[in-house]
């Protein structure tokens, strides 16, 4: 099983960056989407969400999606490229049926950001 499938059902990911000024574990609730071995998730705060600042810091940082520990290497996607038109439409794709809301704007301008895992799965 390819770890998109592995995840389809999971709704939240947890991502952990390593805080810029503390250098302590900062955890968030987020939605993810998943293609091949890369997970993407979009920043409605952009560049000042504080998860955003600490990666471009530090782009080492660990996803806990269900019973699964993963681990890799974060980065904002480049803009107006194939892969940021991909983030988007995975995103959109998983989250817009479930949600109770237009989220096209959010879709349309929120950051993607990238991690690229270091391997399926933690052991």
């Amino acid at each position: 099983m390819s770890l998109p499938e592995a995840l389809a059902g999971e709704m939240y990911g947890y991502l952990t960056t390593v805080g810029r000024v503390t250098g302590k574990p900062h955890e968030i609730e987020i939605w993810f989407a998943t293609q091949d071995n890369v997970l993407y998730f979009l920043s409605g705060a952009g560049d000042g969400a504080d998860w955003v600042r600490n990666l471009r810091k530090s782009p080492s940082v660990g996803v806990r999606i269900g019973q699964r520990e993963l681990s890799g290497s974060a980065r904002v996607v480049a803009p107006e490229s194939d892969e940021e038109a991909l983030a988007r439409q995975l995103l959109l794709a998983k989250y817009q049926p479930a949600y109770g809301g237009d989220l096209s704007q959010w879709g349309a301008t929120a950051l993607p950001v990238a991690v690229d895992l270091d391997r399926p799965e933690r052991t």
